[in-house]
């Protein structure tokens, strides 16, 4: 799941950077709403670049860890700073 979500957020990231450069490279000379149209498409990839990148899948199990996993007889809903001390 990582290297496909990280292979995505490559892709868009490589589409963002060919947008800008080739519409302040050659689109301009035709035409520059062209150029400033696909500008703002690609400041809209980078945020959903990110989203996707950080987005869990199915399978994927971050933070949901199972009861007494941790060695604690289930105090999970105490403040973690309390746990240091």
């Amino acid at each position: 799941m990582y290297t496909r979500r990280r292979r995505a957020y490559f892709l868009m990231m490589g589409i963002c950077l060919v947008l800008f450069v080739s519409a302040w490279a050659f689109v301009r000379i035709w035409s520059v709403p062209a150029a400033i149209g696909m500008c703002v498409v690609a400041l809209v990839i980078p945020p959903v670049a990110a989203i996707v990148a950080n987005r869990r899948g199915p399978e994927d199990r971050w933070w949901d860890g199972e009861d007494g996993e941790d060695g604690e007889d289930g105090k999970d809903d105490e403040d973690p700073r309390r746990r240091r001390r």
